[in-house]
């Protein structure tokens, strides 16, 4: 049994109160926990905000990319814009719903499928940086070409094996997926989603015990139409840990020509309409045991560390995204004229542009910070930072579409082939805008990220003082843990009142952007003492206060973003070559720590005076009970599904 350096991580219901949990609950509890890495060693600056913890020194001076890793970088990524520019059309793929087999096959020659992949494996090798600067170009481009190679790679087999691969199975498959054979990630079930507790997808040992036995269905699995393997998760026979039976999740490589593994049927979607997403079905699938990735049992570690470096790439290409949002309102609001001025003049266009641009800044600075994580340690401790940059960034990237469709109008609306057709430039903000609607939902919608953050903010309070709150311990343990929880909370506690007398770095910081960071250290001493004090007020209770914990998450990457954003854009002062260049960088810093302060303010007064009980009993009451007039005027029965329309069975 592996050994963890906090005991919390193997037993949490030490931690938690389970007792009022179903058995259903309880046990995704204790399978999530026990996947749980104990890295408290390594100071997060994102977990420390939550504790009223302004660890400023993590991100200055902000870690800019070494200039060898940059050139190698260049070399990439300055073929891949020539090689989108000259062989592909993102309009024609969005029409067709295809991506044609000469561009993956030269995508796979020039080592677009293994960036980070080591050369000893047939890869580029290049950085966490580099991969997610080619995001940036793809996000920009072509949203299906993106997400091809994204989930290719982020959370396909090459990230897996990357982190936990045997040499044998790295020399496998890595030459493999980096000359090009797709690959995909097989989580999600029908009726059970994510959920590691209620997976219905098993594997048994065979009778020799070289190989399992995989039976299973898999939804939304993307590239799984095109895939040549698959990172399957499945349950696998309970152990018996420390006395008590624990359920297994394993993950296993999975080639998708073997014999008993289908591809049912290709998913279409409202956007991405060239995703080869699909559901694969596994029927008696022998798997030898040398393919199981970590070991028996690991899977849910293996599924969260891979999702944690995925979810970076979602950032990365909504801030390509971003930044074409940005090229085209900035050529629309100067050449169009409306009531004699260009409309980039009129306040509320104007308004648009300045949080177009701010938010893209900010959202690049969240990405880069935390790919430099990466960057320094292949298997650091990502999962907050990486959280909040996909949280925040595919928010603020959906808002940014939005507005650019605002900002065009009709023109926005209109496909770029219809725009063509009549002579105007074809720009394809309504296909940008189908194509984003996902990224809030892809590897962890907005909700889960929320719930995400939100458990691990808890999780220091958890390990003080929840042991006091647990009625399955005895009254002794119950009155030791309420002595260990005192001595903590009364040395924690004051600290939060207490002004700092200075913050460290803040003497190389332009006097504005100090300014910024000063408030951001007190907003996060007040951002613990209110989590505290919700604590303290609704006790065990607090984690079905969703609503209240999102806020408080918000608040938290709310400042997360200001401090990169701050720490960036001092670095980018000290290496501009002109004065107007610092001034420019200095000014949109500043006005998105404006606005986001502005966003803090409004989240900690929504803290203390909300309707969210209101909401909540609403809802029931629209749920249980039908309400006059809401019913009326519906068709009462829908259409039978014609024939064309019934889904396509795909041969494996």
């Amino acid at each position: 049994m592996e050994t963890s350096k906090n005991a919390a991580h193997d037993n949490p219901e030490e931690v938690i109160d389970t007792s009022k949990m179903t058995a259903g609950q309880r046990a995704a509890l204790e399978m999530t926990e026990a996947a749980r890495d104990a890295v408290a060693e390594r100071a997060s600056f994102a977990g420390g905000l939550f504790m009223g913890e302004f660890g400023l020194d993590q991100l200055l001076p902000f870690p800019e990319q070494d200039r060898s890793d940059r050139a190698r970088g260049d070399e990439f990524v300055r073929g891949l814009e020539k090689f989108l520019g000259e062989r592909t059309d993102p309009d024609a793929i969005d029409r067709d719903g295809e991506i044609p087999d000469d561009v993956i096959a030269e995508l796979g020659r020039m080592g677009a499928f293994g960036i980070k992949v080591a050369p000893e494996y047939g890869g580029l090798g290049l950085s966490q940086t580099n991969y997610c600067r080619a995001a940036m170009l793809l996000g920009g481009w072509c949203g299906n070409l993106t997400a091809l190679i994204s989930a290719h790679q982020s959370i396909g087999v090459p990230q897996p094996l990357i982190l936990f691969g045997t040499e044998e199975q790295k020399r496998k498959y890595l030459p493999r997926v980096a000359k090009g054979e797709i690959s995909a990630f097989a989580l999600t079930e029908q009726g059970v989603g994510s959920d590691p507790a209620r997976m219905e997808t098993h594997a048994e040992p065979s009778a020799d015990g070289t190989h399992f036995i995989l039976n299973g269905e898999k939804l939304w699995c993307t590239n799984g139409t095109k895939a040549g393997m698959l990172v399957v998760m499945a349950k696998t026979p309970p152990k018996i840990i420390a006395g008590r039976e624990r359920r297994q999740v394993t993950a296993f490589i999975v080639e998708t020509n073997w014999p008993g593994v289908e591809i049912v049927t290709r998913c279409r979607f409202m956007g991405l309409k060239a995703l080869y997403n699909g559901v694969v079905r596994l029927h008696d699938v022998r798997v030898p045991r040398e393919n199981i990735i970590l070991g028996e049992g690991k899977g849910l570690k293996v599924a969260l560390s891979t999702l944690n470096t995925g979810r970076l790439t979602l950032p990365a290409a909504c801030t390509g995204l971003a930044k074409r949002c940005l090229e085209i309102v900035r050529k629309w609001a100067n050449e169009r004229e409306q009531w004699g001025a260009p409309i980039g003049k009129h306040a509320a266009i104007a308004d648009k542009v300045a949080r177009i641009a701010a938010n893209t800044f900010a959202m690049e600075a969240m990405t880069f910070y935390t790919a430099s994580l990466v960057d320094k340690d292949k298997k650091a401790d990502i999962r907050l930072e990486a959280a909040m940059a996909k949280l925040w960034g595919t928010e603020r990237a959906w808002e940014i579409v939005d507005a650019t469709m605002q900002i065009r109008g009709g023109r926005g609306y209109e496909t770029a082939d219809s725009l063509r057709a009549r002579g105007e430039e074809p720009v394809p903000v309504e296909r940008m805008m189908r194509d984003c609607r996902i990224n809030t939902i892809f590897e962890g919608s907005s909700e889960i990220m929320r719930l995400f953050l939100a458990r691990e903010a808890l999780d220091p309070h958890l390990k003080a003082g929840g042991p006091v709150l647990n009625s399955q311990l005895s009254l002794t343990e119950r009155a030791g843990a309420a002595l260990k929880a005192g001595l903590f909370y009364a040395k924690w506690y004051p600290r939060l009142w207490l002004p700092r007398l200075g913050l460290g770095g803040a003497a190389v910081l332009d006097p504005k952007l100090a300014r910024h960071l000063r408030w951001a250290e007190r907003a996060s001493r007040r951002l613990a003492r209110r989590l505290f004090h919700a604590m303290a007020r609704f006790g065990p209770k607090l984690e079905r206060e969703q609503v209240l914990l999102g806020r408080f998450v918000d608040i938290g990457t709310e400042l997360f973003a200001l401090t990169a954003t701050c720490t960036r854009a001092n670095g980018l002062m000290k290496d501009s070559g002109s004065r107007q260049e610092q001034e420019n960088v200095l000014q949109l810093a500043d006005y998105f720590c404006q606005i986001a302060r502005l966003r803090v303010e409004e989240l900690f007064r929504g803290v203390g005076h909300n309707a969210d009980a209101a909401g909540y009993h609403t809802a029931r009451m629209v749920l249980e009970g039908p309400v006059p007039t809401l019913n009326e005027g519906l068709m009462s029965h829908h259409a039978p599904l014609h024939p064309a329309h019934q889904p396509t069975r795909i041969a494996a």
